[in-house]
């Protein structure tokens, strides 16, 4: 069974790590109900992330509604490139992106939006 955790560096920041799979992410919102009660800016760092699927997606995304709800911001800064990827075939890829800090790792743009023809001059 794989380990995921939640720590609290302060001021609002914390760094996920472990993976966030469907045997971890019930644990790791409990953990983040706790953690998050009380804070107005949220800053969560997913670099120690080991592996994503999709239930860690959905965790991600219920951390989104959940600071939303609450009136507070919260940051993802070093998306995993699973959860990304899943993000983006899933075309919930700009509610992510909204919510990114990390220049490096953002939420990759779909292709859906680089279908659209470029305005051409009329001479």
């Amino acid at each position: 069974m794989s380990s995921a955790r939640i720590e609290v560096l302060g001021a609002g920041r914390f760094v996920v790590g472990g993976a966030l799979n469907a045997s971890t992410v019930t644990d790791l919102l409990k953990q983040s109900r706790e953690r998050f009660a009380g804070v107005t800016r949220i800053e969560l760092d997913l670099n120690a992330v080991s592996e994503g699927d999709s239930a860690g997606l959905a965790l991600i995304l219920e951390w989104l509604r959940a600071a939303r709800h609450a009136g507070q911001k919260i940051n993802f800064i070093n998306m995993p490139a699973q959860i990304a990827a899943l993000a983006r075939i899933s075309e919930v890829d700009d509610l992510l992106a909204a919510s990114s800090t990390d220049e490096v790792n953002e939420v990759p743009q779909t292709d859906r939006e680089s279908t659209v023809p470029p305005k051409t001059q009329t001479a």
